[in-house]
């Protein structure tokens, strides 16, 4: 019979691989190689398994678990002995092996300073080193703390501005005060300006927490060896009548590699949301090493590294150049640019891309693409990565390859978890998530032992059992075995925690100033538009392919013939080239779009690179498509002038202004679908009703309903505007031509280009709150 933790007997504090544990009497301590172990020995000598560490009436236990060169207390080899405050352990070897020292708990007094979250996480019960110590005498009042040498407390972080706080020091104690950086400074996981900080406070900056204990401000290194505790999450929709997931809680060992499988709709992109923070659970909570993810989102976020299934950099790019980019919106605007590249170049040499740095991303395989994906999230390290199907699509090959990639950044020192449909390389993960419809747990443990558990031999086996054995409790299953009371409820070290949401949205901080991120984000955008061959070939042609129908009909002279359809030409090709430009470019990049906002990205300064550099292609575009057309025509306007300038001027610019209304509505259109494929039917539809409602075709003025609907339609002016330049009224003396928008009167023109202007205006409008609507919940602000 398996002994119950007894609270009664002693806490206990082990030192042993250079840390120390305070071992909790209601817990089981387990002991050996096993990441995910309590006790953790590098030692080849020491079992995956080794032993147990165990209260029982009042006093500890030692237990051997079989392991193969045994457990030695106090100098003999025991399978199960009493030890205590002054025991002695040998693991492996009783003269030499790896030793653990036992000895009382410290009581920590009550005027002493209380320990800082960092200083003694709870997820871990660990005492950790601080990375380093600085004493605070009263006598140095300020302490400024930067990447730049000249500070008093230098941080070796590219995330940490050159000049980032100062520790002021005054008569009623310590101040932090945030110097205008660009990451923020953090106080409890709090951004801050100024705030009051007291002993046990955390002080986040960049990757470094830093607690004030006594005269002292210590410093803790998150250097990516952090555990994750899920507890309790649930999820529900359809208020509250359908559940996503249900009571998911797993521990996650610091330098391990987590799998998340299941069969289709069992909740894993749930469970990923709620892990990484965008969509937090209903209920539950997720500790990053002791700290409330979601309390804590503000500062935590920039330690979480996502990889979603769609590759997430401008596949027109170079590896290089792409990575240049995102390092230039992820770190401080004072970052220099040798900086910059040294991290670049570290990241590609540390995922095997050094052959493949001056390759277009488009020509890379399948699974180099996905290696491209994680050095973007790489470059900030983070101490958490999640992928979301990285070997998606891959053949079995590349599966494997990337899947050993996953295994080796979690042994240089992260925890990853990633969600797969695949299961060809499971083995290299150190443990396994399998979730049942529902989204309800079943199975965490190791990966060999997961089929064995569920009684088939082949995991289709296992997914069709899922779906077809809708009786079958799964997760009670799971509940009951000793494989739950071992990896779950053994393994989990903090006990319950009220979670603490956060209030409201959550802004990212922004890394660099809105100029500085617009002038990236314009960059980026005209290279790859400049290296996507197809666009520049449609841009090139369109205008002058329009413009030569639209010279054709003109002839030599804008005549009762062929005035009204050359100025629709003109309207149609101003349309098509501005709307062409831009519907497709929000929707394609929507992933990319989604991840780069949740770590800082400005909405503003993204909608409006698209603007500025489509603008300038659009309205460069629209001048070619009137000049190629009205090249040579005579316009025929009153005494050869237009309302307020030259006639060929005041046509040239409602064309370039309809274009720019155009490309406004092409990008709303963007904003607005899901899919990349609708695109091209709705732009042909937009065709359709510009023609149809720009008053061409159809007597518009005096019709109710029709009047008021082409008001909403771009070309409706701008055929207003060139009519009025021209005069159409007294060169086409009746039908359609009698429209009040078509009079040669300044009002009536400035009119026509007014409502373009604000045609625009309020597309743009619309479109920042559709690009809102795409963002992560949690930050929608």
């Amino acid at each position: 019979m398996a002994m119950r933790p007894d609270a009664s007997a002693p806490a206990l504090l082990v030192e042993a691989d250079g840390g120390s544990v305070v071992m909790d009497p209601r817990r089981t301590y387990h002991v050996g190689r096993d990441p995910a172990g309590e006790v953790v020995l590098h030692d080849a000598r020491v079992s995956w398994h080794h032993a147990v560490l165990r209260t029982d009436h009042g006093h500890w236990l030692l237990e051997d678990e079989h392991s193969t060169n045994g457990t030695y207390a106090n100098g003999r080899r025991v399978e199960h002995c009493d030890v205590g405050p002054g025991s002695v352990i040998r693991f492996g070897n009783p003269t030499d092996g790896p030793c653990a020292v036992l000895s009382g708990a410290p009581t920590p007094r009550t005027d002493a300073p209380r320990p800082s979250a960092v200083s003694y996480p709870a997820a871990t019960r660990t005492f950790r080193q601080p990375s380093s110590v600085r004493p605070l005498p009263r006598a140095a009042r300020t302490t400024r703390i930067g990447r730049a040498p000249g500070n008093d407390l230098v941080v070796d972080d590219l995330a940490v501005s050159r000049r980032h706080a100062e520790l002021l020091a005054g008569p009623d104690g310590y101040e932090i005060v945030d110097l205008g950086s660009h990451n923020g400074t953090y106080l409890n996981g709090q951004p801050v300006a100024r705030a009051a900080v007291v002993p046990g406070d955390i002080i986040g900056i960049g990757h470094s927490a830093f607690a004030l204990v006594g005269e002292e401000l210590q410093e803790f290194i998150d250097t990516g060896e952090v555990s994750l505790d899920v507890q309790d999450l649930a999820v529900h929709v359809d208020r509250g009548r359908k559940t996503l997931l249900d009571g998911v809680s797993f521990p996650v060992a610091e330098k391990s590699l987590l799998a998340v499988v299941g069969p289709s709709g069992a909740g894993k992109s749930t469970l990923l949301n709620a892990l990484t923070g965008l969509k937090p659970a209903d209920h539950g909570a997720v500790l990053y090493d002791g700290r409330d993810l979601y309390r804590d989102y503000a500062e935590l976020r920039q330690r979480i590294g996502l990889v979603p299934q769609d590759d997430i950099l401008h596949s027109q790019l170079t590896v290089h150049r792409a990575l240049g980019y995102a390092a230039r919106l992820r770190f401080p605007e004072d970052t220099a640019k040798a900086e910059r590249q040294a991290r670049v170049d570290e990241v590609i040499g540390e995922l095997g891309l050094a052959q493949r740095a001056t390759q277009p991303i488009h020509s890379l395989s399948g699974g180099q693409r996905k290696r491209v994906s994680v050095a973007l999230e790489l470059l900030t390290k983070p101490s958490l990565l999640f992928l979301d199907e990285p070997t998606s699509g891959l053949d079995p090959g590349m599966d494997r390859s990337v899947m050993h990639m996953l295994r080796g950044l979690a042994d240089d020192g992260r925890t990853v978890i990633v969600v797969t449909h695949s299961v060809l390389s499971l083995d290299v993960c150190d443990r396994l998530l399998v979730l049942a419809p529902g989204g309800r747990i079943a199975y965490y443990g190791p990966p060999e032992e997961a089929l064995r558990f569920f009684g088939f031999t082949q995991w289709p086996e296992a997914f069709e059992a899922f779906e077809a054995d809708s009786v079958r409790d799964w997760a009670g299953q799971y509940r009951a075995s000793p494989l739950h009371r071992r990896y779950i409820a053994g393994d989990s070290r903090q006990p319950r925690h009220a979670p603490e949401a956060p209030r409201g949205p959550v802004a990212a901080p922004k890394a660099q100033s809105w100029g500085g991120q617009l002038r990236t984000l314009m960059r980026r955008y005209a290279a790859a538009l400049s290296a996507d061959r197809t666009f520049l070939i449609i841009m090139v042609a369109l205008p002058f392919v329009m413009g030569a129908m639209a010279h054709a009909l003109a002839g030599r002279s804008l005549t009762r013939d062929s005035a009204l359809n050359a100025l629709l030409i003109l309207c149609v090709g101003a349309v098509l080239t501005g709307a062409a430009n831009a519907v497709r470019e929000l929707v394609k990049e929507r992933t990319i779009y989604q991840r780069e906002r949740a770590v800082g990205l400005s909405r503003s300064a993204y909608l409006m690179s698209k603007v500025l550099v489509l603008g300038a292609v659009t309205v460069v575009q629209a001048v070619v498509l009137t000049m190629v057309g009205l090249f040579g025509v005579r316009l025929n306007a009153p005494a050869g002038a237009g309302v307020l300038m030259p006639p060929l001027v005041e046509i040239t610019l409602a064309v370039a202004l309809l274009a720019f209304t155009a490309m406004m509505l092409g990008l709303f259109v963007s904003a607005l679908v899901r899919k990349e494929e609708v695109t091209m039917p709705l732009l042909v539809l937009l065709a359709i009703v510009q023609v149809v409602f720009c008053g061409a075709l159809l007597k518009l003025s005096g019709t109710p309903g029709l009047e008021q609907l082409s008001w909403l339609v771009p070309s409706r002016w701008a055929l207003g505007a060139m009519a009025g330049t021209i005069d159409l009224h007294r060169i086409v003396p009746q039908g359609l031509t009698a429209d009040p928008l078509f009079q040669h009167r300044p009002g009536i023109w400035l009119l026509d280009m007014a409502m373009l202007i604000v045609l625009s205006l309020v597309l743009g409008f619309l479109v920042t709150r559709l690009l809102r609507r795409r963002e992560p919940e949690i930050m929608r602000k």
